[in-house]
C-alpha cells in the first residue's frame, strides 16, 4: 500500500511538472499576413509579411503602430499581386526591405523619413533570398544560387561576391558585431566567412544531414533548424556540438541574446520547445501556434515572440 501511495504521488508530481512546462500566449499581435521575418529595434517590433508590408508594433503595449507597404508586382500570368516581403532589417532610423519583384526578380528598398527608395531593382533578375545591414553604408545579401554579396550603399556597387557551394541557399545569420556570417544550405553544412573581406573561415558539418531551413547566432552559440528533424547547437569558440531530436521537421529556431536559452519548432502541432543551451535541459513548451513556425525571437530570457504562416505573432512571458 505504501508503494502504491508513493507511485501515485510521483505520478501527480510528474503531471504537475509537465503541465507547468506548457505556456500559452500572453498576447497576440495581428499582422497583415503570414510573417516571414521579425526584427526588434528601439522598443519596436518590425514584421515583414507575405502581403507586401512591414508591420510595426510597440513592444510595451503590443499595439500596432504603422504599416509600410511596398509596391505591388505582377505574377507570371500578368495579374497584379501583393509583393511578398522576404526579409526586413533596421539600423537606427533606416529600414531595409527585400521584396518580390517581376518574373522572379527581387527588389531591395531602403525606407527612411517616410520615403521608400529602391536600392536594387528586380530588373537585374537576382533571386535574392535575404538582406541585412552591416553598417550604415553596407548591406549583405544572398541569392538562392548560394552566392552572397557585400554591397556599398554609397556607391551602389558590390564590394565582393562569393560562391558558397553548388547547394541551394537556405539562410544566413550574423554574429553580434556583424564581423562574421554563417550561411546554411540544403547540404546541411554551415559555412563561416569574414564579412569585411569575404574570406572563408571554416565549415561546420556532419551534424545536420539534410537541408538547414534556418540558422541563428548569438554570442558564441549557433543553432540550426533542420529538415532531418534535428536542431543542432554549435559552440563557435570550442566547436563543441550536440543536437535536439524532433518528431517533426524543424522549420525554425532562435537564441536568447545571451545564448543561454534557445527555442525550436518541435512537433507537427507547431509547438516551440525552449531549452537551456548549457545544460541541454528542456524547460518549456510554447503552444497556440496554428500554422508552420517562421520565426522564434527572444526579447530576453523571459519574453519570446513566435510567428508563423498565420497572420498572428504570439507573445510569451515565461514565469520563473
Amino acid at each position: 500500500m505504501k508503494l502504491l501511495k508513493m507511485i501515485f504521488i510521483f505520478s501527480l508530481f510528474s503531471i504537475f511538472l509537465n503541465a507547468s512546462m506548457i505556456i500559452k500566449p500572453d498576447a497576440k499581435m495581428s499582422t497583415s499576413g503570414g510573417v516571414t521575418d521579425i526584427v526588434i529595434s528601439k522598443n519596436r517590433l518590425f514584421a515583414s509579411t507575405v502581403n507586401g508590408t512591414v508591420d510595426i508594433f510597440d513592444l510595451n503595449t503590443k499595439e500596432f503602430i504603422k504599416k509600410i507597404s511596398v509596391p505591388k508586382t505582377v505574377d507570371f500570368t500578368g495579374e497584379e499581386i501583393n509583393a511578398k516581403v522576404y526579409s526586413v532589417d533596421v539600423l537606427n532610423n533606416k529600414i531595409l526591405i527585400l521584396a518580390q519583384g517581376k518574373k522572379g526578380g527581387r527588389n531591395i528598398y531602403l525606407y527612411e523619413d517616410n520615403k521608400l527608395t529602391q536600392i536594387i531593382s528586380d530588373k537585374k533578375r537576382l533571386f535574392i533570398s535575404k538582406a541585412k545591414f552591416i553598417d550604415k553604408n553596407k548591406i549583405i545579401y544572398s541569392l538562392l544560387s548560394n552566392q552572397f554579396f557585400l554591397y556599398n550603399l554609397s556607391t551602389n556597387k558590390n564590394i565582393y561576391e562569393r560562391q558558397i557551394s553548388q547547394s541551394r541557399f537556405s539562410d544566413f545569420s550574423l554574429n553580434d558585431d556583424k564581423s562574421k556570417v554563417i550561411l546554411a544550405d540544403e547540404s546541411g553544412i554551415l559555412h563561416e566567412y569574414e564579412v569585411s573581406n569575404g574570406k572563408f573561415i571554416r565549415n561546420f558539418k556532419n551534424q545536420n544531414l539534410d537541408n538547414v531551413y534556418q540558422v541563428d547566432w548569438k554570442k558564441d552559440t549557433i543553432i540550426t533548424a533542420g529538415q532531418d528533424r534535428r536542431s543542432v547547437v554549435y559552440n563557435e569558440t570550442t566547436q563543441n556540438v550536440y543536437y535536439k531530436q524532433s518528431d517533426f521537421l524543424v522549420y525554425s529556431c532562435g537564441l536568447s541574446p545571451n545564448s543561454h536559452y534557445a527555442g525550436y519548432s518541435s512537433d507537427e502541432l507547431n509547438t516551440v520547445t525552449i531549452f537551456n543551451t548549457l545544460t541541454q535541459t528542456a524547460m518549456y513548451k510554447l503552444i497556440g501556434n496554428k500554422m508552420l513556425i517562421t520565426n522564434i525571437v527572444f526579447l530576453n530570457d523571459n519574453e519570446i515572440f513566435v510567428s508563423s504562416d498565420d497572420s498572428k505573432i504570439n507573445y510569451y512571458k515565461i514565469k520563473e
